[in-house]
């Protein structure tokens, strides 16, 4: 196994950029890291697919690029809370806390249990892993099988908490708004007047030309497409 893992590192140091490791670092990505492009990674994950004990290796030499690999590579529905609490202790930067750790809590058939433990947390990367969990779970769960009442409150939360919220937090929270308003039938057009009395939210967005997606625009462009409600068999990619 920690031939694999070595191997692996030394592809994954081979297949790093100068230019991506930049782009990475002005997002706010936290070293070691080689800067991988995500679609260079394939032929490594297509290997070793579903490879779960070699995915959790990886995600334990703390570089970003196969802790990304890991939440890629593993196999979610083997994955336990123990291991996903760990994995967001372990979490240095938000791509690995808001889709990396996220992505795999919400196909892990321990999505709902951990998304509302994290919120609750006061670490930014452990509440931001939580709201984006919530999101995914919003594209990934049949709508008869979510509390609408849970979310009804999870969205006069947001309207109440985000202009005050820690800052990666408040992009996933508005993201939680978007996913609401596109995937859940039920509080979609809740979600959309929620959006519309947030406002535009204003998050660092580090040394990049980002922008924070303005949900009600986002939320329409869903629903004129014809794909309100339009779930997804998978979040990670």
């Amino acid at each position: 196994m920690m031939n694999q893992v070595k191997d692996i590192m030394t592809q994954l140091a081979a297949l790093g950029s100068e230019q991506t490791l930049k782009t990475f670092l002005n997002h706010g990505g936290v070293e070691p890291m080689y800067g991988v492009k995500i679609g260079d990674m394939k032929p490594i994950l297509k290997k070793h697919k579903n490879n779960h004990q070699l995915a959790l290796e990886l995600y334990k030499t703390g570089n970003s690029d196969a802790m990304y690999l890991a939440g890629l590579m593993s196999n979610p529905s083997l994955l336990t809370p123990e291991v996903l609490d760990e994995w967001i202790e372990r979490a240095p930067w938000h791509m690995i806390s808001e889709f990396t750790v996220a992505w795999n809590a919400a196909e892990s058939p321990y999505g709902f249990e951990m998304a509302r433990k994290w919120i609750e947390s006061d670490k930014e990367l452990t509440a931001d892993a939580g709201w984006s969990t919530w999101g995914c779970l919003m594209a990934l769960t049949p709508d008869e099988k979510i509390d609408k009442e849970e979310i009804d409150q999870l969205l006069d939360r947001v309207e109440r908490e985000i202009h005050d919220a820690p800052n990666q937090v408040r992009y996933v929270m508005n993201g939680f708004v978007i996913a609401v308003g596109s995937y859940y039938k039920p509080l979609a057009e809740k979600a959309m007047a929620i959006g519309n009395r947030i406002g535009k939210v204003k998050v660092n967005m580090g040394n990049t030309a980002c922008k924070v997606p303005y949900a009600p625009d986002y939320i329409q462009k869903i629903w004129d497409a014809g794909r309100l409600g339009v779930k997804r068999k998978e979040v990670r990619c």
